[in-house]
């Protein structure tokens, strides 16, 4: 694919934003709740859209359904090339695979989740891509539910105590979840580590100070990189920072992760980087503080500084993924291209160093528990 040119958005923005797309973990499909883009005195209507990535050049699959979607309508690919929707009616939550077929729209329903006072979204796309997973939040628990993929209809996988949010995959199996869990009887939000197999046995994950904020916020399966933001650095102040799970060295809040007056929010980390978590790419959004078209930031642990690069224009904010050898793909859609990938190539990274461990640059803190000590063992039949 032809590289395309990068550049601030121009012009008048769009009546009704472009919705986020989904990834898959293997980046062969996305899928995203697209709007048909008509003028403000008809205001059109949301249906889900497949995209198909992993050709020479991307391309779109409208599935629309018999009559408009809700703006707050989830999506979500999987990788055998169908779509999971989660559609919300009198406090049910109903799931369904949606597929193409010719001219219209096939779709597989898988049954429902009641779950009546419970905030109820669906987590990222799991590793194996064939399973997909939601997240029910009530007041003293979190119940999580497998939607699609499992024996049969949506199934009850693990109950976790507290208010659960985030959701990031720990392993390629799909079976360790870390979610960022607040205490039911108070205090400060910690990352755990669930495993599904065990029927949502929970251990502790990531806890930098006792007091401190600490959500995880994405790991590399590779190498073991995560992104997290705390508080242990800047008391009232979250912050991002970095370390590797299974390392001796604390968690590290480098000043490069910080941009004044800014919200920066990691979102992909390159693969394949094995023994060199220092030398993984990571893609950031960078919002400014009075809103705006949003930025693109590239950061390496190794080379301690932003690159900061305009978005290409019509870019779904946050949403992207990196091929092994550094190149970073960023659906965008404009009036005049419906499904775009953008590619950005990573900037250059400096000659590798003889290892040394790196100081950090805030007062050491606890490291989080290796993924090594999460708990082991086989997947349950259906699962």
């Amino acid at each position: 694919m032809t590289a395309l040119a990068i550049e601030t958005a121009t012009g008048a923005r769009p009546e009704v934003p472009p919705a986020r797309c989904v990834i898959t973990a293997d980046a062969s499909y996305a899928a995203r709740l697209a709007h048909d883009g008509r003028d403000g005195t008809d205001p059109g209507a949301w249906f889900p859209e497949r995209w198909t990535l992993d050709g020479p050049e991307p391309y779109a699959v409208p599935l629309p359904g018999n009559q408009p979607e809700e703006p707050g309508t989830e999506v979500l690919p999987l990788t055998d090339g169908r779509v999971l929707i989660r559609r919300e009616a009198a406090g049910r939550h109903l799931f369904s695979l949606l597929y193409p077929t010719g001219p219209g729209t096939g779709e597989v329903p898988l049954g429902a989740v009641e779950c009546a006072g419970a905030e109820l979204t669906l987590l990222p796309p799991a590793p194996d891509g064939r399973c997909a997973y939601a997240l029910a939040v009530g007041e003293t628990s979190t119940n999580v539910w497998l939607v699609a993929g499992g024996s049969f209809g949506p199934e009850h996988v693990a109950e976790v105590p507290g208010r659960c949010g985030g959701g990031v995959w720990l392993d390629r199996a799909g079976r360790l979840l870390a979610l960022d869990r607040e205490p039911v009887e108070g205090g400060p939000v910690k990352s755990v580590a669930v495993d599904l197999d065990r029927g949502g046995e929970v251990s502790a994950l990531l806890q930098i100070t006792e007091d401190s904020q600490d959500r995880l916020l994405l790991a590399d399966l590779d190498t073991g990189l995560i992104l997290v933001s705390s508080d242990a650095a800047s008391p009232g102040e979250l912050r991002l920072g970095w370390g590797v799970l299974g390392s001796t060295l604390p968690i590290r809040f480098p000043e490069s992760l910080r941009i004044a007056d800014c919200t920066t929010t990691p979102f992909a980390i390159q693969p394949g980087q094995t023994l060199m978590p220092e030398s993984c790419a990571v893609a950031v959004r960078v919002d400014g503080p009075e809103g705006g078209v949003p930025w693109l930031g590239v950061w390496r642990p190794v080379e301690n500084r932003m690159h900061q690069l305009a978005a290409p224009v019509g870019w779904l904010a946050g949403s992207g993924f990196w091929s092994r050898d550094g190149i970073l793909s960023l659906p965008y859609v404009t009036e005049e291209v419906r499904c775009g990938l953008a590619r950005v190539p990573a900037p250059e990274a400096p000659a590798p160093r003889p290892a040394a461990p790196v100081v950090p640059e805030t007062p050491a803190a606890p490291r989080p528990v290796p993924l090594g000590q999460a708990p082991l063992g086989g997947r349950k039949q259906g699962g």
